[in-house]
């Protein structure tokens, strides 16, 4: 079985460095997790913006905290949900003086859509189409598009003025011999809300759905995409 990254980039999937490839290659079928840990050279945040932020701290969506040198961790593991979806955690956490402070996700590839959506939060409340492409340096690039919003009977797509768009881009360094990842988030009104770059190591350890640690699979699975 591919990976959801593989089937929505295709054969341009062969284009990415060999260490992205495996970071993003693996299925539920392959029995591997990455676990990587690091350090977030800088974290910046909209002071306007932090409000908002902060009731995303609730269902771990983003957070109105900046630093530099902040220890954080990232746990991808790749499971089939209730619906029988081929799905990946995106679960980080980062550790600030006197809180951890997280920021999670779970991504499936949607037939339908014929794209990767992102469920935001440990709720998968928010649901995000994804654009992936291959970068120059053979990173990985993602970028959101169009939001939905579902809780309940409730369910509308949200205006693109109150959302933010982000960019994640990862890539391998071969000089330094580590991962690198920066992640910008802009709003049309506000301009740049939210803002990180650091860098990171991973351990690809054996797994099964079965032994998926407690916190890692999100708190509710939502059908819609």
């Amino acid at each position: 079985m591919r990976s959801i990254y593989e089937q929505a980039l295709g054969a341009d999937f062969a284009k990415l460095h060999p260490r992205i490839q495996q970071r993003f290659g693996f299925s539920s079928q392959d029995r591997t997790a990455s676990i990587g840990s690091g350090v977030m050279h800088h974290i910046w945040y909209n002071k306007l913006v932090a409000l908002p932020l902060f009731f995303g701290t609730l269902r771990h969506i983003m957070f109105p905290k900046g630093g530099t040198n902040i220890p954080f961790s990232i746990e991808n593991f790749a499971y089939k949900d209730h619906y029988g979806r081929e799905t990946v955690t995106w679960i980080r956490k980062f550790q600030f003086t006197r809180s951890v402070q997280y920021f999670d996700a779970t991504m499936v590839y949607s037939g339908e859509r014929e794209r990767i959506v992102d469920y935001l939060g440990n709720q998968q409340h928010l649901a995000v189409d994804l654009e992936i492409s291959v970068s120059e340096n053979g990173g990985i690039k993602i970028c959101s598009g169009d939001q939905r919003f579902y809780e309940g009977w409730l369910q509308f797509k949200c205006p693109n003025v109150l959302t933010g768009k982000a960019e994640v881009n990862e890539w391998y360094d071969d000089q330094e011999s580590c991962y690198k990842i920066t992640v910008e988030v802009r709003n049309p009104i506000m301009g740049r809300v939210f803002h990180y770059v650091g860098s990171f190591q991973a351990a690809f350890i054996t797994t099964d759905s079965e032994s998926i640690p407690i916190g890692i699979r999100p708190l509710r699975e939502e059908k819609r995409e």
